[in-house]
C-alpha cells in the first residue's frame, strides 16, 4: 500500500489537468482524456478510487502546438515536458507536471520532476491489419530499447541480467532511439488516415477516426472536460464490454512511487541529492 494520502495526492494532479483544459480552450486545442481517466469519468465521475494518474490524449498537430508555446501558455507553476523539450526525457509521451513538487517513480529510471498528468499524442493510422501489425511490432522493439537504454542496468544486480541494458547502451543513443519512435509515430497522417492510434495501448489502441469525434463533455470531479464522443465504443474496446464492473481487489494496482513531496520544487530537491531517500 502507498504511504502517501490518495486523495490529496488526486486532488492536486486534478488541478494539472484544469490547467491543460483552459490552455486548450483559449488556444483552440483538442484534447480528450482518455484510459482510466476516461473510466474514472464514466464509471466513478471522477478518479477510480486507487488510481493516482491521469491520460490525455492529443491529435499531433495540437500536441506540438502545445509543446511549442507551453513555456508562453502555461500558468506557474505547471511546465511541459518531452524529449522535444529535454533530450534526457526517457519516455515517447509528454508530461504536464507541477515544478512546485518533487516525485521520484522508479530509483531506476532516474528522471526527476514533479507530480503529472501523461499527454499522448495521437497519431493517424492506417485500417489495414497487417500493416498496422508490422508497424506495431517496430514500434514495440524500440520502445524496449528506450526503458533498456534508460534504465539502471544493475537493476538486478551485477549478473547476466545486467549485459542487456548494457549492451543496448553500447548500441543505442537515447536520442537516436526518441528520433526513430517519433518517426515511426508519425508514419501516416492524422487527417488522411481512418484511424486513430495511440501508440502506448499497440494495436488495441488503435480506433476509428469517429469514435473520438469532435469530443464532447464529461463530467470529472464536479469539472466539465473533454472526452471521446463514443465513450462507451473507446472503454468497451480498451477495456471489455464489462467495464463497468471494477476489478476484484486482488488485480487492483496501484503506483508506489519512490518518493513523493507536494510541498518541495523539484528543482531545490535536485539541488539536495543527499536528501534522497533510499528505500
Amino acid at each position: 500500500m502507498p504511504s502517501y494520502d490518495i486523495r490529496k495526492l488526486q486532488l492536486r494532479i486534478l488541478n494539472n489537468l484544469l490547467a491543460l483544459h483552459k490552455v486548450c480552450e483559449e488556444h483552440h486545442l483538442k484534447y480528450y482524456i482518455v484510459a482510466g481517466t476516461l473510466l474514472g469519468a464514466i464509471r466513478h465521475k471522477g478518479f477510480i478510487p486507487w488510481d493516482d494518474d491521469l491520460d490525455v490524449g492529443m491529435p499531433r498537430d495540437d500536441y506540438e502546438r502545445l509543446i511549442a508555446h507551453a513555456h508562453e501558455w502555461l500558468p506557474q507553476p505547471f511546465e511541459f515536458v518531452s524529449y522535444e523539450t529535454d533530450r534526457l526525457y526517457p519516455l515517447p509521451f509528454a508530461k504536464l507536471q507541477d515544478a512546485s513538487t518533487t516525485l521520484i517513480e522508479r530509483m531506476h529510471l532516474k528522471y526527476l520532476g514533479g507530480i503529472y498528468i501523461d499527454i499522448f499524442p495521437l497519431d493517424g493510422m492506417t485500417d489495414n491489419v497487417w500493416q498496422q501489425r508490422i508497424h506495431f511490432v517496430r514500434y514495440e522493439f524500440y520502445k524496449q530499447v528506450l526503458y533498456l537504454v534508460c534504465r539502471d542496468p544493475y537493476k538486478h544486480g551485477r549478473g547476466v541480467s545486467s549485459w542487456i541494458p548494457l549492451f543496448c547502451r553500447k548500441v543505442f543513443k537515447l536520442d537516436e532511439v526518441q528520433r526513430t519512435m517519433r518517426k515511426l509515430q508519425r508514419q501516416y497522417d492524422f487527417y488522411d488516415s481512418p484511424c486513430i492510434a495511440d501508440h502506448d495501448f499497440g494495436v488495441r489502441g488503435v480506433l476509428r477516426k469517429e469514435i473520438y469525434g469532435a469530443g464532447k463533455k464529461v463530467d470529472f470531479e464536479g469539472h466539465e472536460v473533454i472526452g471521446p464522443d463514443m465513450t462507451d465504443e473507446y472503454l468497451s474496446i480498451i477495456y471489455g464490454s464489462d467495464y463497468m464492473v471494477p476489478p476484484p481487489a486482488h488485480k487492483i494496482k496501484q503506483h508506489l512511487f519512490h518518493y513523493l513531496d507536494l510541498n518541495k520544487p523539484y528543482r531545490v530537491f535536485g539541488d539536495s541529492q543527499q536528501e534522497v531517500i533510499n528505500a
